[in-house]
């Protein structure tokens, strides 16, 4: 296959040219919005942008030939409007989240360079299923972890802190995926009337519960430990097909809920915001004025928004990171947000049909797992800042602020890409195409 038969090829890179326009295009509104003038750190993050999404397009076309050419320019997309709100709350957060986009697109090139077929995680399971682990216990391990916000999710390195989680999620998508693959002939199998799972079998959604209480009580997050025994019951659900795993898997998420409120403070607190956020009388300075401004905000974007620049979204506290899509509706408006989320559900359709594709068990989990992450972490977060669920404090993909979720992101980012590209290969150069087909003409 010469190179320009490459499949996806020029749609890739048209999508990433239209993305470096719009992303760059939000920065400079932001800009001339807020100082009348474009800002003048405009060539340096667009030298980042430019020179970062055209050398992650260049991996890829070298490394993974045939794969989505949509989803990096998704993701890329994402984080390019991400950038612009940031700048536009806080210039100093900006150039973090810029430095952190570099490190986030390094990792995104390296993880397709080094995985040259997502395959070869099947062989160890239970190293991944032991790092995992380690990951999710290190923020509550005594001198290590950091509580902020009174969660205790981070651990520290000198200036810098870092949440194990993310990694640790991505992790426990391999090891389910591998694990999975091995055992679901044997986890399929059910018994009685209605197929329903043996006791035997009940093992591992057992252990995946009790993880996901220990992260909720020892670490205080509730959204994490939603996402992890999220993630494990689809795609239990998904390597079974059996709609018993996921009925189990909703009751035992109901036990959980009710134990956590019963006997977590935090979770309490974390229901009455989002009950009681409008009422009267309620401490701005805790939760109840967080949910409220966001309200507020989203109500006065209307249905195109205030213009990038020129709302107010610094009044919502914390809106750089939980409620940066409160912002986006305040200066967006309606259809703003209703852009980004299509952006989202563009994304996590190609993920599924990408895990429908696949041919192999593995293959189709991973991808499965993959996108359920980017699913359930973005109606978590939605749905908690316009009060459809209680506030977790769960990060927007590839939108709000923050390092080790911008990298984990692109990392998962990569593996989507790598899945829907299969295994990398080796193909020789048209030049040497060329030589050989001359060679056996001659002969």
């Amino acid at each position: 296959m010469s190179a320009t038969a490459v499949p996806g090829r020029r749609t890739g890179l048209w999508l990433l040219l239209a993305t470096l326009i719009i992303a760059l295009g939000a920065y400079v509104n932001v800009g001339l919005a807020k100082r009348g003038k474009v800002p003048v750190d405009l060539a340096l993050y667009g030298s980042i942008m430019v020179v970062g999404y055209l050398g992650c397009w260049l991996v890829m076309r070298r490394y993974a030939r045939g794969a989505d050419p949509t989803l990096f320019p998704i993701g890329g997309l994402l984080a390019g409007l991400g950038f612009a709100v940031i700048f536009r709350l806080d210039g100093g957060l900006a150039a973090e989240q810029a430095t952190w986009l570099m490190v986030a697109l390094a990792a995104f090139a390296i993880t397709l360079v080094l995985i040259r077929d997502d395959r070869q995680f099947e062989g160890l399971t239970y190293t991944i299923g032991l790092a995992a682990l380690v990951l999710l216990i290190l923020p509550v391990v005594p001198g290590i972890g950091t509580t902020i916000n009174g969660a205790q999710l981070w651990i520290r390195f000198g200036p810098l802190t870092f949440q194990p989680s993310e990694l640790g999620k991505v992790l426990m998508v391999l090891f389910l995926a591998s694990y999975l693959t091995a055992k679901r002939e044997l986890l399929s199998e059910g018994v009685g009337r209605f197929g329903l799972p043996r006791v035997k079998d009940l093992g591992p959604m057992l252990l995946a519960w009790g993880a996901s209480l220990v992260v909720l009580f020892a670490e205080k997050d509730l959204g994490a430990s939603l996402l992890y025994f999220g993630i494990f019951v689809v795609m239990l659900w998904l390597a079974t097909g059996r709609l018993s795993y996921l009925a189990i898997g909703i009751l035992l998420f109901a036990v959980g809920a009710y134990l956590g409120y019963a006997l977590s403070g935090h979770v309490q607190l974390r229901v009455d915001y989002w009950l009681h956020a409008l009422d009267a009388g309620r401490p701005y300075e805790q939760g109840y004025g967080q949910l409220a401004q966001g309200w507020f905000g989203m109500s006065t974007g209307g249905l195109v928004g205030a213009g990038l620049g020129q709302g107010s979204p610094w009044l919502i506290p914390y809106a750089e990171t939980d409620f940066i899509f409160a912002a986006i509706g305040e200066e967006l408006g309606f259809l703003g947000t209703a852009a980004v989320l299509l952006l989202y559900v563009t994304l996590i359709g190609r993920g599924m049909r990408m895990a429908v594709s696949r041919t192999d068990a593995f293959g189709k989990l991973l991808a499965a797992g993959l996108t359920t992450i980017f699913a359930l972490q973005t109606f978590v977060i939605v749905g908690g800042v316009t009060r459809l669920i209680p506030l977790t404090g769960i990060t927007l993909p590839f939108v709000s602020y923050g390092g080790s979720s911008l990298v984990s992101n692109f990392v998962i980012l990569a593996l989507m890409v790598r899945v829907s590209a299969g295994a990398y290969e080796r193909l020789p150069s048209p030049r040497r195409l060329a030589r050989a087909e001359a060679g056996r003409e001659f002969a």
